[in-house]
């Protein structure tokens, strides 16, 4: 699903290139430039989804060449993070500036690889509302975008929902108000505990009904607080059960504990993970 989504990636170090296009290609259709006037031209022929480039940049800087981009209606339907240093976000860019996100130099690939993909998913996400069916609903399978990614999105999109997921014969409705969940529903569990017993699911369908409103309030949680303690539940009962932590699991979580803000480097999980700067 995420395949669908057309991410320009614009830098001029060649290896930070290279790294960045080879772990963003498994989620999103890539172009990339090594110069923002390359990027003008690939992006004004082929309107990106989806734009991901380093702000200090000879010439025309990263930011100028969002607000080009910005600035022609033809151009002007895309998402953009910028990759910087803390000082330049902290002197130079501000919240108010084009970019909806931030990496902060220097970053980690894995760290940035998952932040990136946290802005596909949710692109991929409104892609899949505008095309779907005379009956409004979005319709999709869980390997393509699975759950934790999946409430993650909705969230960041500020979504309100009915969100049904199913799989094996069992059934969950999650109901989010403006990205977070406010009811959920699992057998004759509600609320958090809910909640928690779907973030394991690795396969299954979803759907997404956008007129899907409830007047119920069954969690205490807020979306990213439920996602955190129920990742931290799956792997304590692994744990205890002498199982390994899923990878996927322990990548959510490491996404998931970065925060809506900023992305600073974090602690390596492997020893093949790269540090990438200027």
């Amino acid at each position: 699903m995420a395949n669908d989504v057309k991410l320009l990636l614009v830098d001029d170090n060649p290896m930070v290139l290279s790294m960045l296009q080879q772990a963003l290609t498994p989620f999103a259709r890539i172009v990339s430039a090594g110069d923002t006037a390359d990027a003008l031209l690939k992006a004004v022929d082929d309107p990106p989804d989806l734009v991901v480039c380093d702000y200090r940049m000879p010439g025309m800087d990263g930011r100028q060449l969002v607000e080009k981009l910005k600035s022609r209606p033809a151009t002007a339907n895309f998402s953009a993070v910028l990759m910087a240093s803390r000082t330049d976000i902290d002197e130079r860019l501000s919240p108010v500036d084009a970019a909806d996100d931030y990496l902060v130099k220097p970053f980690f690939l894995k760290d940035a690889t998952r932040r990136i993909k946290r802005t596909v998913d949710r692109i991929a996400l409104e892609k899949m509302a505008k095309t779907a069916p005379s009956d409004g609903v979005v319709r999709g399978n869980l390997s393509q975008m699975n759950v934790i990614d999946l409430m993650q999105s909705l969230e960041m999109g500020r979504k309100s929902c009915q969100l049904k997921l199913n799989y094996q014969g069992d059934k969950c409705e999650v109901f989010f108000v403006e990205g977070q969940v406010k009811h959920a529903t699992y057998g004759s569990l509600t609320g958090d505990e809910a909640v928690f017993k779907v973030l394991r699911w690795t396969g299954g369908n979803f759907e997404l009904n956008f007129e899907g409103k409830t007047d119920q309030e069954t969690t205490k949680l807020n979306t990213q607080g439920l996602l955190m303690e129920g990742l931290r539940l799956l792997d304590e009962s692994q744990r205890e059960g002498g199982e390994p932590a899923q990878e996927n699991i322990a990548a959510a979580g490491a996404a998931i504990g970065t925060g809506s803000g900023t992305l600073s480097g974090g602690p390596r999980e492997e020893e093949e993970d790269v540090l990438l700067d200027n």
